[in-house]
């Protein structure tokens, strides 16, 4: 270890605490190179099984932690199909098995258990924690507890939603109006955190933080305003006196640059060509320093602007050029507030407290926040829902025809061991991609619609700090970060709910979330050769290498107020899911239909029932959505119905 790495605090008790956390259990350490049983017992207090007892505290990697993928990469990729002989099998017949414990899984038990109150159900997953990518990062800091987020974030535009994500939201208690007075929605404002864009050396030359922001996060974060006129602000950035020029000129334009085209044409054109495209035909920008500064602002779509459409940039994403469009003013979005503490976990929560009451304690939406669950409940023999983790599925097939079988045979690995249980239906609610692996039987023309879509790999980042005030004193409230290993960084959204309360204080701990989305752009490749691409740079990257661009990042970019992140930083989960959202399609590569349900689609012919199997996740749905989580696993329930 150099000086350097001393410096940031890479000797510091968190790493290497962090570096053996995350693995998941004891009996995962044959498929984890290097583990030992000492090393595993210094990670965490363990069941006797040799599982986590309290797997949200975890640090290090999450999400696609070691021990949760193994299996089903030994089987898709490797094509492993002896597993043994069958060590535990379970005497019960179960009336439904579900594949897969998120949002959509512990839906399409819920919707199952509401019609049949009296149904044996059983809930396996790979990982060792409930709710897919909703993921509760838990944190202990200064007697304090800290919450985080590992994926699903928000409820967005509910106001929108449909009557099936309504009356779901109803079933849990879910009050949307209490949801918008937990958040504060002066909390930026108040305390002067605007946005900002931050510029490395090691791309720009010089490390420099500016206090202005290019229009993606005042879109979904209440920022206080910045003090910086928009040619002040340019003229700091580390760019040639031509690309401040161009860039200029892209963030004050307001002439139609595209008026050969009819008004009523206008947003169907910018879904035709890329962002870049649009920047360089119709505003002539040239310059590869303005391409540069907003090559990955495009952030969740997982690809650069060479491959995201100018629609996509400038509705969804507000980058700079709308008023180019001569389109007009766009309806006022709902505001993006519909956020718990530990975001969307705290639904997989209350999901699994009504169907496993004894597993956790209290009765409201308020008190999931601080819910002591007892994972050591989830599988009780004698309980009518059971939830088994660790638990990695790796064949599904009727016993007898398809047509005319009364049963599902589902085998998985756990702990090492072949495993096997029956069901009278079962709900595959797990990764389409992994589907045509565990369920060979199913046509081959659903099995390659399956196969077809590449989910979008993601890095969240949850930063525990000991306190704010170097974001207090610089006026930042978040940054996006071109060139840097996380594109972003923000102050967790300021949420207060039941008797959690957020860091209203600059001396108290708070959480601060990051994100990447790696990809590998201007290189001619397709989304879906992107994402692959980007998955596989996901699970071959060390968590000390990225632990050392967290803490190199938040001291380059807070140098200025003080930030010192040896001392500074408390804790770190990195949640690692190389399938992170599903494939929404891109209109610049797939063919675009007037209805989301037409059968040429892939995930409607992909989703198709089979028998006593039906399917529901939001790849199902094509859109990496609660709403559309839930949707699906209505639909799925009613196809076995």
């Amino acid at each position: 270890m150099n000086s350097e790495d001393r410096i940031i605090g890479m000797d510091r008790e968190i790493s290497r605490r962090d570096l053996l956390h995350g693995v998941g259990a004891i009996a995962a350490t044959s498929m984890v190179p290097g583990s030992s049983l000492a090393e595993m017992l210094l990670a965490a207090e363990l069941s006797e099984q040799g599982f986590v007892k309290y797997p949200p505290s975890l640090t290090g990697l999450r999400g696609s932690h070691k021990g949760s993928f193994e299996v089903a990469h030994a089987l898709a990729r490797e094509g492993k199909r002896d597993w043994g002989p069958v060590q535990e099998a379970d005497a019960d017949v179960y009336d439904l098995v579900v594949v897969g414990a998120g949002i959509s899984g512990l839906a399409a038990a819920h919707y199952y258990r509401k019609a049949k109150p009296s149904a044996r159900i059983l809930i396996l997953d790979n990982h060792d924690d409930f709710g897919g990518h909703a993921k509760r990062n838990e944190f202990a800091v200064g007697g304090q507890t800290l919450l985080g987020y590992g994926g699903s974030q928000s409820l967005e535009a509910p106001s929108g939603f449909s009557g099936i994500v309504r009356d779901f939201l109803r079933d849990l208690d879910v009050d949307i109006e209490r949801l918008e007075s937990a958040y504060d929605q002066e909390f930026f404002r108040q305390y002067g955190l605007a946005g900002g864009v931050f510029f490395n050396r090691e791309q720009w030359g010089v490390d420099r933080l500016i206090r202005y922001d290019l229009g993606s996060l005042s879109s979904y974060l209440p920022l206080a305003a910045s003090e910086l006129s928009v040619s002040d602000a340019v003229k700091e950035m580390p760019m040639s006196d031509a690309a401040r020029g161009e860039l200029l000129r892209l963030l004050t334009v307001d002439k139609d640059h595209i008026s050969h085209i009819s008004a009523d044409d206008k947003e169907d054109y910018l879904y035709t060509l890329s962002y870049r495209d649009f920047l360089s035909k119709h505003l002539e920008i040239t310059e590869p320093e303005v391409f540069a500064a907003l090559q990955d602002l495009t952030s969740d779509s997982s690809v650069g602007i060479e491959a995201t459409t100018a629609g996509d940039a400038l509705f969804y994403s507000s980058l700079p050029g709308f008023n180019a469009t001569g389109i007009g003013k766009l309806d006022q979005d709902e505001p993006y507030i519909h956020h718990f503490p530990d975001g969307n976990a705290s639904i997989a929560r209350l999901l699994v407290r009504q169907m496993i009451p004894t597993a956790a304690t209290g009765s409201t939406m308020e008190d999931i926040v601080g819910a002591k669950f007892d994972y050591g409940k989830l599988d009780l023999a004698d309980g009518p829902v059971r939830l088994r983790l660790n638990s990695t599925v790796t064949h599904v097939q009727h016993e007898g025809k398809p047509k005319t079988a009364k049963q599902v045979q589902i085998d998985y690995i756990r702990g090492g061991h072949a495993c096997r249980v029956r069901a009278r239906r079962c709900v595959l609610a797990c990764y389409n991609a992994m589907i045509p692996s565990i369920c060979p039987e199913l046509p081959k023309r659903q099995r390659k619609a399956l196969a077809s879509h590449v989910k979008s790999p993601i890095l969240y980042t949850t930063v525990a700090l000991r306190n704010w005030w170097a974001w207090k004193k610089l006026g930042i409230g978040a940054f996006v970060a071109p060139g840097n290993y996380h594109v972003n960084a923000m102050l967790d959204f300021p949420v207060s709910l039941g008797d959690y309360r957020y860091a209203a204080d600059p001396d108290e701990p708070i959480a601060v979330h990051m994100e990447r989305f790696p990809h590998r752009a201007n290189e001619g490749l397709s989304e879906r050769e992107q994402r692959r691409m980007g998955r596989y740079e996901l699970l071959a990257t060390q968590f000390e290498t990225i632990e050392r661009n967290i803490r190199n990042q938040l001291a380059d970019s807070l140098a200025g107020g003080g930030f010192d992140p040896a001392k500074d930083i408390e804790a770190i989960t990195v949640n690692r899911w190389a399938h992170g959202y599903a494939y929404g399609y891109n209109d610049l590569e797939d063919p675009y239909y007037e209805s989301r349900d037409d059968e040429r689609y892939p995930h409607v012919r992909g989703r198709k029932p089979f028998g006593r199997i039906a399917i529901a996740n939001s790849d199902a749905g094509a859109r990496a959505m609660l709403e559309t989580a839930v949707e699906q696993a209505h639909r799925a329930i009613e196809e076995l119905s």
